[in-house]
């Protein structure tokens, strides 16, 4: 029985000390609506500001680009360590669209949550 107790204490500690040393991402929001836009009017962007609440330094592996070469992500490249912020910059461009329109990209990190999915929404007028 003690045998049994002390691998079962062992396997606590263990688990216990795995997920302390993770990192987190954590945005202040998720979702950005640009209102209404102008086809011929530019860019727009969006920032999306976070904050690493883990223990250990957070990596972004990727920003997928929302499937179409109108927008365009931009994310620190470098490690954010521990209670430090960071942006996701999105660019989107609207020339050639029209109308309502509903995007994301997907945020992949060595966070413990993994992906994170950032949205951007808005109407395009002529």
């Amino acid at each position: 029985m003690k045998k049994i107790l002390t691998i079962m204490l062992l396997a606590l500690a263990t688990l216990s000390a795995a997920a302390k040393g993770k990192a987190q991402i954590t945005f202040d929001t998720t979702a950005h609506d640009f209102g209404t836009i102008k086809e011929n009017g530019g860019k727009v962007s969006a920032v999306y500001t976070f904050t690493n609440t883990g223990d250990e330094p957070l990596t972004i592996i990727t920003v997928t680009n929302g499937g179409c070469g109108c927008t365009k992500p931009d994310f620190p490249k470098a490690p954010i360590a521990p209670g430090k912020k960071g942006e996701i910059k999105i660019t989107f461009q609207p020339k050639g669209r029209s109308g309502e329109f509903n995007r994301s990209v997907k945020v992949k990190t060595n966070a413990e949550s993994g992906r994170k999915t950032l949205t951007f929404n808005g109407v395009i007028v002529p």
